[in-house]
């Protein structure tokens, strides 16, 4: 998520590791991981310690509180069926199966598929109330605490997994900013770890109309300009996420027809040097 602060966006994001995001003030959003215990228990001992003197604690076991009574509230176990409904299933079949043609050969009452189908659903349930019911279990509560925590399991999760964010919270980041002719920086952020850098526009004007801004790799071996995708006026202040940094030696910007060219037609309005 982002928050404008009038100069620029801050972006609150989740880090690798618990203790940095304890230590950037994220532990009331750590609460529904630490009910659902999705935490090791090398992380749930930092958490317990931070929070024993934090100003949040009581929040934050409010939080936990309230997530592990939600779950225990939407989980109903199973009831068992009615002692005879199994035999009283199989009566039925039996009286109910036409009879046999008088030349054919005796066969037995109860037909077999049937009795097949019902073992095979009285096995099913018994998975679910093992292993099953745990796994169960643990996507409800995900469920339940996102609705609580607002931003829960699920936001911690696709924030460890967006591409953007893994390369912004790459331990060996460089970020590099460049002012962009007509007002605006851009900001490279690159990642050698991640083979990736990513690139922010911000304040930066959008191109002409009909026009629309290119994003280019220039490759190390001085062959032809990589195209990268293009930033419209809905796309630009948006970071955009390019893989191959240890093969380009630069990243250039320049204005191309709506739909992007295969080549660059016009000459770049920025070039930044990346190091990898």
């Amino acid at each position: 998520m982002s928050e404008n602060t009038g100069g620029g966006f801050i972006r609150r994001m989740f880090a690798n590791d618990i203790a940095t995001d304890l230590a950037e003030g994220r532990v009331l959003e750590l609460a529904e991981i630490y009910a659902l215990d999705a935490v090791s228990d090398e992380e749930r001992a930092i958490i317990d310690d931070f929070v024993k003197t934090a100003p949040e604690g009581p929040e934050f076991h409010e939080r936990v509180r309230q997530a592990r009574e939600t779950l225990a509230a939407g989980f109903a176990p199973e009831e068992e069926p009615p002692a005879g409904l199994f035999d009283n299933i199989l009566d039925r079949i039996a009286k109910d199966a036409p009879a046999a043609p008088a030349s054919a050969p005796e066969t037995p009452a109860v037909a077999g598929p049937a009795v097949d189908e019902l073992a095979a659903a009285r096995a099913k349930r018994e998975e679910r109330r093992s292993g099953g019911a745990r796994r169960w279990i643990v996507g409800a509560a995900a469920a339940a605490a996102i609705a609580i925590g607002g931003i829960g399991v699920g936001s911690y999760v696709s924030a460890q997994n967006d591409p953007v964010n893994q390369v912004l919270q790459a331990q060996d980041v460089q970020k590099q900013s460049a002012a962009v002719p007509g007002g605006g920086t851009a900001t490279i952020s690159a990642s050698s770890a991640k083979d990736s850098f990513v690139v922010l526009m911000d304040g930066v004007a959008p191109a002409p109309e009909g026009k629309v801004y290119q994003l280019w790799t220039l490759p190390k071996d001085g062959s032809a300009p990589v195209p990268q995708g293009t930033m419209d006026a809905q796309t630009l202040s948006k970071p955009a996420v390019v893989k191959g940094l240890s093969s380009a030696s630069s990243v250039a910007i320049t204005v191309e027809p709506a739909g992007g060219s295969k080549a660059p037609t016009t000459a770049p309005v920025l070039v930044v040097a990346l190091s990898a």
